[in-house]
């Protein structure tokens, strides 16, 4: 590839990165330290199937349960 290319499509691509990265610090900014709903999904998704793995592996854990509650 021409040398002269390739310069012209990293210039591209840092252009690309450089508004990306101005529109995520903007996003921040607007967001603040709350986490969106997206990422405290999975969280929670991935919390719930912890929890059930350890019900299945624990089935004595799932009556302790129920006599706190």
């Amino acid at each position: 590839m021409n040398p002269h290319t390739t310069l012209q499509l990293h210039a591209v691509r840092s252009a690309e990165l450089r508004a990306d990265a101005a529109a995520y610090a903007t996003y921040r900014q607007v967001v603040g330290d709350r986490q969106p709903a997206r990422l405290i999904r999975p969280r929670l998704g991935w919390a719930l199937v912890e929890l059930g793995l350890r019900l299945v592996n624990n089935p004595g854990a799932a009556s302790q349960l129920v006599r706190t509650a």
